[in-house]
């Protein structure tokens, strides 16, 4: 694979864009959330809107990845059945990814496509043949470990990092035997370098950002966004506001700042957008504060911390966010083929890779 094909120095402009975008062409590649949140909730009128805004499709994340105990198993089994209900009723605009030949059905027929993804590896226990009953209730991808330790690896708030444990190397081998890329997004830096070591597909760290740009337990190395390119792998940039820089509001030039970096160093073929946020309106207010303190809280063991307010950027606070991030990439410089391939197609070709069909 080639990486690093990208030309450093580009010119960075000032950007003020609202919500509502024009004069955008419409897209040539597929554009996808190569980690977000779609919850059962929306109406049907904000999908219509995110799906207006040219969004093809969004991996989300199912089951509460602070589980380690016996309950992560059911609550993992409960969150697939009713996305699978609720993506089954009748005209839903919504369509369960299963495929590559998939994207190309929900683009065709103007609908969202939801992938199914684990935050962590835990709901499997000691048992490996999960990994077969996941697949084929639909989950594609997993993440081997969520913030903390688990039975594969350590996560990236542990106090420690011993890399990648036996099991986490058995289980390494059979999500590769079921075609599932691995994902590493919150591992520790030896386990997320041994999973790429590990691996015979291409792995993804889906959401995450860049270390050099700001110093994070969440962000990743200069080192291991090389490996991962050399390997053939997919940086997803996040838009968590208190994990890309120092202030209390971040803004999108900053977030911009990640991609560029992600895109010099890993190359230009191995960069995504992996949100790892909601596609609505986020209320700038103390309630909703307190509501994302109250479901960080439910991440425990271990990871439960006072909240930075606001978790959003506020120019990508709302549900056209790639357009915002789209005219951002223009300003600074970035081609129009470049820019589809960070809007979506560098997953969909690493998906198109490891999915076959």
């Amino acid at each position: 694979m080639k990486r690093r094909t990208f030309l450093a120095g580009m010119p960075a402009m000032a950007l003020g864009f609202g919500p509502q975008q024009v004069g955008l062409a419409p897209p040539q590649g597929l554009v996808i959330d190569a980690m977000g949140e779609i919850r059962l909730e929306y109406p049907d009128s904000l999908l219509k809107e995110i799906l207006e805004s040219g969004m093809n499709a969004v991996q989300i994340t199912l089951g509460n990845p602070g589980l380690q105990g016996p309950e992560a198993w059911p609550d993992v089994l409960g969150e697939i059945e009713a996305f699978d209900r609720h993506l089954e009723r009748p005209g839903s605009p919504l369509r369960k990814v299963l495929s590559p030949s998939d994207l190309g059905v929900v683009r065709e027929r103007g609908q969202l496509g939801i992938v199914y993804y684990l935050q962590n590896a835990a709901p499997l226990q000691d048992r490996l043949e999960r990994l077969g009953e996941l697949r084929e209730r639909g989950v594609r991808s997993i993440q081997l470990t969520y913030n903390t330790r688990n039975l594969l690896g350590d996560g990236c708030l542990e106090r420690v990092d011993a890399g990648l444990s036996h099991f986490g190397l058995e289980v390494v081998e059979r999500m590769n035997e079921l075609r599932m890329p691995v994902d590493l997004s919150h591992c520790g830096p030896r386990t997320a370098l041994d999973g790429i070591a590990f691996s015979r597909l291409p792995v993804t760290i889906n959401h995450a950002g860049c270390q050099a740009v700001f110093d994070h337990p969440r962000n990743k190395s200069d080192a291991i966004l090389r490996r991962l390119a050399d390997r053939g792998g997919v940086i997803g940039i996040y838009q968590i506001n208190p994990y890309l820089g120092p202030r209390e509001r971040n803004t999108l030039e900053d977030y911009l700042d990640h991609v560029d970096h992600a895109v010099r160093i890993a190359g230009i073929d191995h960069v995504a957008i992996g949100s790892d946020r909601e596609h609505q309106r986020i209320p700038d207010t103390v309630d909703e504060r307190q509501r994302l303190q109250d479901e960080l809280d439910r991440l425990k063991p271990g990871t439960s911390t006072p909240v930075q307010w606001p978790f959003f950027l506020s120019e990508l606070n709302h549900p056209r966010r790639m357009e915002t991030i789209r005219r951002g990439l223009e300003g600074r410089g970035y081609a129009t083929g470049q820019i589809e391939k960070i809007l979506g197609e560098n997953i969909h070709r690493l998906w198109r890779e490891a999915w076959q069909e």
